[in-house]
């Protein structure tokens, strides 16, 4: 059988449930990407509603007496029904999460399935909608805007790993393979979590609106130098103020620019550790690790395009929540490759 025929097969209950709430994850992640690269954070003044619409307001009346509300955040059809698809999008992902933790209950005298893994995406899923409404009732503050898409794709991993979890599917190994297999586990774990620092650095850079830190289509220069005036201090200046209004930026040049050369710099460090992990995995000569590390070694291959291309192409709407997505995905596969190696067995 082939690989998708072993994953799929005999899989304990909530497998299919678990796969498509995964996959409904990774739209949601774009969705939310897209809002934030077109400025629609804040399309919507008040939550949970829209203007005081479960929507937002399309007719004329309607547009008349919002703006008499909100006299300082006149309606915006354009940004209004992306910020709403995604608050809508992000609450039926929690019904799915919701879902996924009563089969668990369900089935929590079954042993070895696994139970306080739903129970705690369920809690991450709560600590997202709260952060979802901080993120307009605090106008666009960086730090809530950062943890926020953290959130996200922590949700994502996490469901990554559940989908495993449930699957049946298991490496079958020799113990010398095994043996040196378990050695590369904390590398792993040490990618995850550089991988994730570096989707921090990504999430600040945008809350902060440092995309042009670097002149457009300046790379791998920047200002002119490869060690540009930068201020680091304000950059990462995590006590700053709250608002009023966020939306734009409120750092000078300098600061920006050096949280878009550390995101650069970041790129660097994850590409070189990443390029390491995948020797050594591709040195123990397993097939289906080997399947699973050029999956990773592409998406790395992709993420730097589309990173490059940002940079050289200014930004384009549809290559940036790419740029997005594919980050989402090499943190999957990263898991996947920490998930496989913890639950993998010594063959028979």
């Amino acid at each position: 059988m082939s690989f998708f025929q072993h994953f799929l097969h005999n899989p304990r209950p909530g497998f299919a449930l678990a796969l498509g709430t995964l996959i409904f994850t990774f739209f949601v992640v774009g969705l939310g990407a897209f809002t934030r690269l077109v400025d629609a954070g804040l399309g919507c003044p008040d939550w949970p509603g829209c203007y005081g619409h479960l929507l937002w307001p399309n007719q004329p009346d309607e547009i008349a007496a919002a703006n008499r509300a909100f006299p300082d955040m006149p309606v915006i059809a354009g940004k209004a029904w992306p910020e709403m698809l995604h608050r809508y999008a992000a609450g039926l992902l929690g019904l799915l999460i919701l879902a996924l933790a009563a089969v668990a209950v369900w089935q929590r005298k079954v042993l070895g399935y696994p139970f306080r893994l739903p129970l705690f995406l369920l809690l991450l899923v709560v600590w997202q909608a709260l952060f979802g409404m901080w993120t307009v009732t605090l106008k666009l503050w960086p730090q809530v805007v950062t943890i926020h898409l953290l959130g996200g794709f922590a949700t994502l991993v996490l469901l990554s790993v559940l989908v495993q979890r449930l699957s049946t599917y298991r490496w079958q190994l020799n113990a010398p393979v095994q043996t040196r297999l378990r050695r590369l586990r904390p590398w792993m774990f040490g990618g995850i979590a550089l991988v994730a620092v570096q989707v921090g650095l990504g999430g600040w850079l945008a809350a902060n609106y440092a995309a042009f830190g670097c002149p457009p289509g300046e790379f791998p220069a920047c200002h002119g130098s490869f060690w540009p005036p930068m201020d680091f201090a304000q950059g990462f200046n995590i006590a700053q103020r709250i608002g009023p209004n966020y939306l734009g930026g409120l750092m000078d040049s300098e600061a920006r620019t050096a949280i878009h050369y550390a995101h650069r710099a970041g790129a660097l460090a994850v590409t070189l550790y990443l390029l390491g992990l995948a020797v050594a995995c591709l040195r123990l000569n397993y097939p289906p690790l080997n399947s699973l590390t050029h999956a990773l070694l592409a998406a790395l291959a992709l993420q730097l395009m589309l990173g490059i291309g940002n940079i050289l192409l200014l930004v384009p709407l549809w290559l940036a929540v790419a740029h997005n997505l594919a980050g989402a995905l090499l943190l999957a596969l990263l898991a996947a490759l920490a998930v496989q190696s913890m639950q993998a067995r010594l063959e028979e």
